[in-house]
């Protein structure tokens, strides 16, 4: 067999490896192309093959381009495009579901923690209980080569897996792998002359308020989209935030401006329990059509930098910051657990920044501003 795959062009294999799919070819420019229309590829020097993460998707990839081909199959991967939505439907992560309820997670934690051991078992194509560690680990590997997921995504990842073969089914193998470095990423914060030109530019008096509530009181936009009509104190000029993130109650500030445009909203549009309903009313507004609300502001004011709605709470905690207020209160109010999430604001506020005069300021100007200069 390996003297007739040397021997002819045509012929080729595709092998079943440790959780992944080697593919073995003599030299084709056609194949080649072919090959890297499927995600995930690398091509291994050593062992002269091109190496898939095992999934349906791959299989049904190269099934596709070796069809009617002399190439040889392991039969074993013939199944795996059955076998793995066979798995999907199988393990529908009740007991995971029902522990983290039992715990008080969010719905968007159980969610995703979910969704990544569903994702996880469709790329292995194996049952929790012969899940070997190597298995995470190209996992893992997988979501940062192939995918490109920022780390806040992989560390998410590392949790749910963590969670549930470490906590539910006692497997000891996910607590060896080594958590990446956060990116050290600088929130995108908006002028006060932004800021203006973006709530000017909303005409809806339900939306204007949204926003004004977003930056007026550092809220994240899970938060104002769920607030009630009772957590707004107008005599005392708060906001009361039930269930933040970290299940912490808190409360923050409420401006004079946004209190006034809440009183017109609320005699326009009266709302009962939710203080932004939804177009059912027993419902409250969905995060996205708060984000897009944003969007359509930011479109008609001509932002051009790449913001989303919660530049609005980074640009809160900025200018609060720039006019003087205690990093310590800024932290109370954003809900921020650890002083340090806080301590980010200080690397873009202009607050001692602006005050340092570049020295190319100090040059003189007949240095650098000649008559007749040419280079």
């Amino acid at each position: 067999m390996v003297k007739d795959f040397l021997e002819r062009q045509e012929m080729g294999r595709i092998e079943k490896g440790d959780g992944r799919v080697l593919v073995r070819f003599p030299y084709n420019p056609a194949y080649i192309a072919k090959i890297k229309t499927i995600k995930g590829y690398r091509w291994h020097p050593e062992g002269k093959c091109w190496i898939f993460p095992k999934s349906c998707d791959v299989i049904n990839g190269l099934l596709n381009i070796f069809k009617d081909k002399n190439v040889w199959i392991d039969p074993s991967l013939k199944r795996v495009v059955g076998q793995t939505f066979r798995f999907a439907k199988r393990y529908s992560f009740e007991d995971l579901r029902r522990e983290m309820v039992s715990r008080k997670y969010s719905p968007k934690t159980i969610k995703a923690y979910i969704h990544y051991n569903d994702d996880f078992l469709k790329f292995t194509s194996k049952t929790p209980k012969n899940i070997a560690e190597r298995d995470i680990k190209d996992y893992l590997f997988h979501l940062v080569e192939d995918k490109k997921v920022a780390t806040s995504t992989l560390n998410s990842a590392i949790n749910a897996l963590k969670f549930y073969y470490g906590n539910i089914l006692k497997e000891k193998f996910p607590y060896e792998i080594k958590r990446p470095r956060k990116d050290k990423k600088l929130p995108v914060v908006l002028s006060k002359e932004e800021v203006a030109r973006i709530l000017s530019n909303v005409d809806n008096i339900k939306h204007k308020a949204i926003l004004m509530l977003v930056y007026s009181a550092g809220l994240r936009v899970s938060e104002v989209v769920k607030l009630k009509s009772k957590d707004i104190d107008s005599e005392r000029k708060l906001v009361f935030v039930k269930g933040a993130k970290g299940r912490k109650d808190r409360y923050s500030i409420l401006s004079n401006v946004a209190l006034d445009t809440l009183r017109q909203y609320y005699k326009e549009y009266k709302p009962k329990k939710w203080l932004f309903e939804g177009e059912i009313k027993e419902r409250h507004i969905t995060i996205r059509t708060a984000q897009r609300i944003f969007e359509n502001a930011c479109g008609k004011a001509n932002i051009k930098k790449e913001v989303g709605i919660h530049s609005l709470r980074h640009s809160f905690a900025t200018h609060l910051l720039e006019s003087g207020v205690d990093l310590r209160f800024i932290q109370e109010l954003l809900g921020h657990k650890s002083s340090k999430t806080t301590e980010i604001y200080t690397h873009v506020s202009n607050k001692f920044l602006g005050s340092i005069t570049s020295p190319l300021d100090n040059l003189k100007e007949d240095v650098i501003l000649k008559d007749n200069y040419h280079p």
